[in-house]
């Protein structure tokens, strides 16, 4: 039996989950999420409770037990809570603005670099250098975080770039020069 798969989920207030065809959908107070449910898993609702339940003892079944159940509470905690995700950016005249809905980002090129928001994520700037990622979908706010990151990556020698918050960056010595 999977560990987490077997794990019972209980639903806040204000949270429905209704099984179509071959996707779980997920309503709560921030907005709608859906999640595949695989072949194999079978979802049993009561009384606030969702149980996920499998057909056979095969090795993807059970992998794929425990996957679908953390992607459905990933869904639940989503629609109450949301998820969110703080960047960093150091370095000298290093800066971010919100333009609008789109992010710009003045990173040492001779450009400004723009960000455009994807739909269902809130982006925010505090003291021009933290940004904060929201949003329902925990994916889709990681893959929008990744993307920024992925502008300016934290160089090994001063930390300079973009970088989580929670991120530590391991230095490298400089040159030493001859003597």
């Amino acid at each position: 039996m999977s560990r987490i798969g077997k794990a019972e989920i209980k639903l806040p207030d204000k949270v429905e989950v209704k099984l179509e065809n071959d996707k779980i959908r997920v309503k709560g107070p921030l907005g709608e999420l859906q999640t595949p449910i695989f072949q194999g898993i079978a979802l049993k609702s009561e009384n606030g409770v969702v149980k996920l339940e499998r057909s056979s003892e095969e090795k993807d079944t059970i992998a794929l037990h425990g996957l679908t159940r953390a992607l459905l509470l990933n869904c639940v905690r989503g629609v109450t809570q949301g998820w969110e995700k703080n960047l960093e950016i150091n370095g000298v005249g290093y800066r971010a603005q919100k333009r609008g809905e789109d992010l710009v980002m003045n990173l040492g090129f001779s450009h400004e670099v723009v960000y455009k928001s994807p739909k269902g994520i809130k982006i925010d700037v505090n003291e021009q250098v933290k940004i904060k990622i929201f949003g329902i979908d925990k994916q889709l706010v990681g893959q929008v975080a990744a993307d920024i990151r992925s502008k300016k990556p934290p160089e090994p020698y001063k930390g300079k770039g973009i970088k989580y918050t929670e991120e530590f960056i391991k230095r490298k010595a400089g040159k030493t020069g001859k003597k």
